[in-house]
């Protein structure tokens, strides 16, 4: 009893606290390309001596500032909040509201005051040895991690299409070929029944598992969109939690039956004298993995494993099209 009155009230904090960052999330994807147009239309002011690249603000700006691909650096005061993409956020002044970089750094210099949240992804939040001058109600988010390349997909997004060819990216794929094949092992090993059924499924009914896939990651956007918007904080994050683990879910177990499927047939048609289910998993991961991997093409094929794993967990208890199917084939 104790113990569930302490972790209800903090279950139900976290929640409340995830609903009112994920709003924020979901608004600023919505609002990127007012934002984009917003900045390209705003004056760029002199270069910073120590920043080249930085654009300096300065005096009174009673909006929200955005870089884009540059730093800002703060010298007035910013009545709303301050963005950058593929940049820094240097505060020498005051900025009234939200503060946040991708790809960059927030810098807090001695004096200087942020009144609202902090968050920063792929840089760290500078603020040096004294406490910084912030409301005690703020919060800081931060993610320390690939500040290097989340710095160059903001600043060039065209490169996520075409991906470098290094040492680092030969060597993730090789990885992603072992988790994969490893995760595909142990399902198809605790439910083969399932696997298979669901391979059958996915072969006499494609069509119609991709549209049901298709209509259900609509619905599941809109809706979580929707929550999040118009009910109390603590039921739109419940609900956005329970779909995030639904599309989790779905991910996994129809990624394993995608490539059990294209395992069997590669298998068939490379080597039908093997009979293997190591080889024909290894076949089937290695193909897409493969696939994922082509710049420019990986983006279709990303989203069609996602549509088609989501048609699979949705269909999972479905049989009765593909019954009457199959006593047609037969």
């Amino acid at each position: 009893m104790i113990a569930t009155q302490v972790l209800l009230p903090l279950t139900s904090q976290i929640i409340i606290a995830a609903s009112h960052h994920l709003k924020r999330m979901s608004a600023l994807i919505a609002a990127l390309v007012l934002l984009v147009i917003a900045a390209a239309a705003q004056p760029a002011n002199e270069d910073h001596p120590g920043d080249p690249q930085a654009r300096v603000i300065d005096g009174v700006a009673n909006t929200t500032v955005f870089g884009l691909g540059q730093s800002i650096r703060i010298t007035g005061t910013v009545k709303e909040g301050a963005i950058a993409f593929g940049g820094d956020v240097i505060v020498e002044g005051a900025v009234d509201g939200d503060v946040a970089a991708i790809g960059g750094s927030v810098i807090q210099r001695e004096g200087a005051r942020i009144g609202g949240d902090v968050i920063v992804l792929g840089g760290i939040y500078h603020h040096g040895k004294a406490a910084p001058d912030r409301d005690p109600k703020s919060v800081t988010i931060m993610y320390a991690g690939y500040e290097d390349q989340l710095r160059r997909v903001m600043r060039d997004p065209f490169s996520v299409l075409h991906p470098q060819l290094s040492a680092v990216f030969f060597g993730t794929r090789l990885l992603a070929i072992l988790i994969w094949f490893v995760v595909a092992l142990a399902l198809t090993a605790v439910m083969p029944n399932t696997i298979s059924r669901a391979v059958t499924r996915l072969q006499l009914t494609s069509l119609r598992v991709a549209l049901i896939g298709l209509i259900g990651s609509i619905v599941i956007t809109l809706g979580v969109l929707g929550s999040l918007w118009l009910l109390p904080s603590i039921f739109g994050a419940a609900i956005s939690v329970m779909a995030l683990l639904l599309v989790i879910v779905a991910t996994v177990f129809g990624r394993v039956v995608i490539i059990a499927a294209t395992g069997r047939w590669l298998q068939r048609k490379i080597w039908p004298q093997l009979q293997s289910e190591s080889v024909m998993l290894l076949f089937g991961v290695t193909f897409w993995i493969v696939l994922s991997s082509i710049p420019y093409v990986w983006p279709f094929v990303q989203a069609g494993l996602l549509v088609a794993s989501l048609g699979l967990a949705l269909t999972a208890r479905y049989r009765v099209g593909w019954k009457k199917t199959a006593r047609g084939n037969a």
